[in-house]
């Protein structure tokens, strides 16, 4: 049987799966909770300073965007970090470690920019027992108007002198929470690593407005006649996700550095392909603000029986198998050729490939007598569209040329496996010397 045990830069927790710092992991009721239901971490909901707590909104915090079935796919949020005082979270948080020895608990953090307000608060955190520190460099809105939050995670330099403090001020493992808020996800990764953060974690919320209400003429969630823009998170954020984390994966300045993949994770599957991007561990928060503590459960029972199907031991066996398929478009292979394939036993003559096809794509699907849909091989680009649209699963597939197969749209006859043409070899590139290229091996 799979071991879904993880050692997170030496943070040990019976499953990958964590609670994102969120208001699911805002108070010790929650966390026992999530405990009970079977979660292997919490990072804590973040702290700030002590003194007079945080205020927030208290009108509605959540905005959202819903797919045809009312399936939650996004929420925009514009609730801040913790309004319960530091007292009080500390001390709930060394109760819970101290019932709950086996489970993670990280705690999120977030003060101002200056080197004695990190060393205060590293320093009370230290009392809790809890087994390492997120730095919240992420949060757009609210936060960031008074110099935190994504107004740091945006600042290269800002990330590596706090990461450097908090290293210096603390023992206790490090992770950096970055904000997708930015051009190049792998600036602020380098400048964490340069600092000696442990690890990162991505992405955190997209800055978003998602729905204006057209009778009051405002943006929603509506506090008093205004709105603001949020917080964006969900299912619907998981691509901009998994692309950020593969970037830092596979760049050389960042290869290695450890990484917890957040992002819309809402099933054993999305957590899996976070993780064979490189993620080391997951985090979850919407998933879990939508159905309840208890779909961990789901997650651990999936994951588990597709590992013991792939044969994988242990989430290490596939952490980061994937990374090295991620390449720049200039990488591909130019050369390979596939076309649609309609089974016309599966097709139920919806139209929808057809209408696509014809209005929005190459015309490349023709409509017989009886409504029969067959895909013109000469006019075919492969684009996939079709496939998509289609409701029926696996009625269109993609059929691969073979070498020695003609490609009736282009006329060019299918190479040899081992002679395919990258961008940086094909004759249409003027920047490149193909001769040259193919002589390099590239």
């Amino acid at each position: 049987m799979a071991d879904l045990t993880t050692d997170f830069i030496g943070i040990k927790s019976p499953n990958p799966f964590w609670l994102a710092s969120a208001p699911p992991t805002d108070k010790e009721y929650n966390v026992r909770r999530a405990f009970e239901a079977g979660w292997g971490g919490v990072v804590w909901k973040t702290l700030g300073e002590a003194g007079p707590p945080i205020v927030n909104v208290s009108g509605p915090r959540y905005g959202a965007i819903w797919g045809a079935d009312r399936r939650l796919l996004g929420l925009n949020n514009i609730e801040l970090i913790t309004d319960r005082s530091l007292e009080i979270n500390l001390e709930e948080i060394k109760r819970v470690k101290q019932d709950y020895p086996d489970r993670a608990i990280v705690v999120s953090l977030m003060v101002p920019v200056e080197e004695d307000a990190w060393a205060r608060i590293l320093d009370a955190v230290s009392t809790t027992g809890a087994d390492g520190v997120e730095l919240n460099f992420g949060c757009p809105h609210g936060m960031a108007e008074r110099g935190m939050g994504s107004a740091v995670g945006q600042v290269p330099d800002y990330v590596e002198q706090i990461a450097g403090w908090v290293k210096k001020h603390s023992d206790m493992p490090c992770i950096v929470k970055l904000t997708p808020n930015i051009a190049d996800i792998r600036m602020p990764a380098e400048a964490a690593k340069r600092g000696g953060a442990d690890a990162v974690s991505l992405i955190n919320t997209i800055t978003s407005i998602t729905s204006v209400n057209l009778d009051e003429m405002c943006p929603e969630p509506m506090i008093d006649g205004m709105g603001t823009h949020g917080g964006y998170c969900g299912p619907a954020v998981k691509p901009i996700a998994m692309n950020m984390v593969a970037q830092i994966a596979r760049s050389p300045k960042t290869a290695g550095l450890p990484i917890s993949g957040i992002g819309g994770i809402t099933t054993w599957r999305d957590a899996a392909e976070f993780m064979a991007l490189g993620a080391g561990n997951v985090q979850v928060c919407t998933a879990a603000m939508t159905y309840g503590f208890h779909i961990v459960q789901e997650m651990i029972s999936g994951l588990s029986q597709w590992m013991d199907e792939k044969g994988y031991v242990s989430t290490a066996d596939f952490i980061g198998k994937a990374t090295p398929k991620v390449t720049d478009w200039q990488h591909l292979n130019l050369d390979y050729v596939t076309k649609a394939e309609i089974d016309l036993d599966l097709c139920i003559k919806c139209g929808r490939c057809y209408a696509a096809c014809e209005d929005t794509s190459h015309q490349a699907i023709e409509m017989g007598p009886g409504r029969v849909f067959t895909v013109k091989d000469d006019e075919c680009v492969a684009c996939n569209l079709c496939v998509n649209v289609c409701p029926v699963e696996d009625c269109i597939t993609m059929r691969v040329l073979e070498p020695g197969e003609v490609d009736l749209r282009t006329g060019m006859t299918i190479p040899a496996k081992d002679d395919k043409r990258t961008w940086l070899q094909h004759p249409n590139n003027p920047a490149g010397d193909p001769l040259a290229c193919i002589s390099r091996g590239q």
